[in-house]
């Protein structure tokens, strides 16, 4: 959700933010952006979601929401590779399957009252999406969205009501959407959005915007509020999550702290605060009230060597909002990870 912030992001044009009460983010500069979203003069951009091609990291491809028309896929040079027109899909994900087919599902919230699912498959040759179908996802307004392989192919519906509905997808014929099943429902207590599981165990991570982060176990339907709205590390709303695994269960969890237009970074599996940073002003420019983010440490060539963060920026101006693009190698020196 963009907050209205039009003080703090002209004072970043010259660096990065801070709050009276927040920890001053240290600044990393953007390598890389997307063209804009085809909406503008709104909030319209708003999730991202990476393809990383094994063979030729360069050639990798990122996924990313217009809430307000579609999806757009785009190249590592930030130029648009192909659009469609798949309404308004707010949080998107993706997985490569064994067979190699990658499968794309967004939160779909065209009927405000009954949540959908929007499922696709990513031509990787073309930069082409292929619309699937969709499926119906439960009571309320579809919002947060990630998915996950870890044991099988699963979708989290997060609806703004504060309801997280995991579905099992199964197998589908060419051209038809999955079927799912419901196998797993739980709740936080008020708006939730961003969400990312863990693959090594199935841990699941959920931003509530107004409280903090959320951890369930592996098929647990009960979970424990992990990290407090502090306005210290945290400032309100809690955003996007991004996983940085390494080891068995080490490595970073990044949140957008959307309140002060910076990320948190937080160690695993203790969820100790080890930093915060900023997207500041340079070459691509700054990023503000970002929404969604994503992160893949994998090697995406020179310019991405130990990894790509990428970021929505909610305050492109004079364009319409884009994504950030970010060599996650200047976040781990600028932090001293």
């Amino acid at each position: 959700m963009r907050i209205a912030t039009t003080t703090i992001a002209t004072a970043l044009l010259a660096g990065c933010a801070t709050t009276p009460t927040g920890l001053p983010p240290v600044s990393v500069l953007a390598a890389g952006e997307t063209e804009p979203v085809g909406t503008a003069n709104e909030d319209a951009a708003d999730d991202p979601a990476i393809w990383r091609n094994a063979a030729d990291p360069s050639q990798s491809l990122i996924v990313a929401t217009d809430k307000k028309a579609g999806l757009y896929v785009y190249g590592l040079d930030g130029q648009i590779r192909s659009f469609i027109d798949a309404g308004a899909v707010n949080n998107v994900d993706l997985v490569e399957l064994q067979d190699g087919t990658v499968f794309v599902a967004a939160s779909d919230r065209i009927d405000l009252a009954n949540s959908h699912i929007s499922t696709f498959t990513l031509d990787t040759a073309s930069g082409e999406l292929t619309a699937l179908g969709r499926f119906p996802s439960g009571p309320g307004e579809g919002y947060g969205f990630c998915m996950s392989q870890h044991g099988s192919l699963t979708a989290l519906m997060v609806t703004k009501e504060g309801n997280l509905r995991e579905y099992e997808i199964a197998e589908w014929a060419p051209g038809e959407a999955p079927t799912a099943e419901m196998v797993r429902e739980m709740s936080v207590p008020s708006q939730p959005e961003g969400c990312v599981y863990d693959e090594r165990d199935g841990t699941l991570y959920v931003g509530e915007e107004m409280a903090g982060i959320w951890r369930f176990a592996d098929g647990a339907t009960t979970g424990e509020l992990v990290t407090a709205i502090d306005n210290q590390y945290l400032v309100a709303d809690v955003e996007g999550l991004a996983i940085a695994p390494e080891g068995e269960d080490g490595g970073y969890l990044v949140a957008s702290s959307q309140g002060d237009n910076a990320f948190a970074v937080f160690s695993l599996p203790d969820m100790t605060p080890v930093g915060r940073f900023a997207i500041g002003a340079g070459t691509y420019g700054s990023a503000e009230e970002t929404d969604g983010i994503s992160l893949d440490t994998h090697s995406f060539g020179p310019d991405y060597s130990q990894g790509l963060f990428i970021a929505q920026d909610g305050w492109n101006e004079p364009q319409a909002q884009n994504f950030k693009l970010v060599s996650w190698a200047a976040v781990r020196a600028a932090l001293g990870l």
